[in-house]
């Protein structure tokens, strides 16, 4: 499964890994960046080309990765500077895609994380491109509308939407519980919450590990961050709506407004 890495872990591997800047290209170069990290802004792999939602193509994703030079088997670390959410995004279309999970990584905490305490560089690495081939996973943990609508009547499931409070409010799909992904998120280290804390919060609405969890958000971009805290928490049952409400909205499905506080 994907992971949750210290910074003391990418200090310790950063020479065996591939690691990834996903922040605009300025900031990469302006602001410095991690010693050996290559960028990959966010919109160079949020395409929509791919078969569902804003996944890449498989030709383009291979011919980025080739780029970046990542191998098939290589280990991929990923950070940006909004607690995570992007370079999560990053390393759920890796695993999506057909990259080993147990090979990709995110950063606890951020850039703004990292330099306050390490070195960072305005230095591009010089990195020698590979010929990246995806392979498309056995299993998928990506799931459609209908599969979403089932979720929310089952009893042994729980349908979460990520988005903000009032984003929720103002129209959910039906039977979703409300779990804003930064509720996950320590505002002073810019990481993850300790691991009792981040369990409470789940548990407070339902969230627990007996039960298959499906995660939702606008573009599944939140819901990244929130699949690959709970698969680090242990999770083993947790589905992924590529599509979102972009798709449910698009094929006209019902929502419901309020909340239930």
């Amino acid at each position: 499964m994907t992971d949750i890495v210290s910074a003391d872990w990418v200090a310790d591997h950063r020479e065996d890994c591939r690691i990834v800047d996903v922040r605009d290209a300025w900031e990469y170069d302006a602001l410095g960046h991690l010693p050996g990290a290559v960028n990959v802004p966010f919109d160079r792999f949020r395409t929509g080309e791919g078969e569902a939602g804003m996944l890449p193509s498989e030709d383009d994703w291979a011919s980025l990765l080739s780029e970046i030079g990542v191998t098939g088997d290589g280990d991929v670390v990923a950070y940006d500077d909004h607690h995570g959410v992007f370079a999560a995004r990053f390393l759920v279309t890796a695993e999506l895609l057909g990259h080993d999970p147990e090979k990709l990584h995110l950063l606890d905490g951020d850039f703004s994380s990292w330099q306050l305490e390490r070195e960072t560089t305005s230095d591009a690495p010089e990195v020698a491109a590979t010929e990246y081939v995806v392979s498309p996973p056995e299993s998928s943990p990506l799931v459609g509308p209908d599969e979403v609508s089932a979720a929310a009547d089952d009893p042994e499931a729980v349908l979460v939407d990520t988005r903000e409070d009032e984003e929720y409010a103002e129209g959910h799909i039906p039977g979703a519980v409300l779990l804003d992904w930064r509720e996950l998120v320590d505002d002073e280290t810019r990481g993850l919450l300790a691991r009792e804390d981040a369990l409470a919060v789940l548990e407070s609405v339902g969230i627990v590990p007996e039960k298959r969890v499906v995660l939702y958000c606008n573009t599944a971009r939140r819901i990244s961050h929130t699949y690959v805290v709970l698969r680090h928490l242990g999770f083993e049952d947790v589905d992924f709506y590529e599509g979102s409400l972009t798709e449910w909205e698009a094929e006209d499905r019902p929502l419901e407004t309020g909340t239930d506080e």
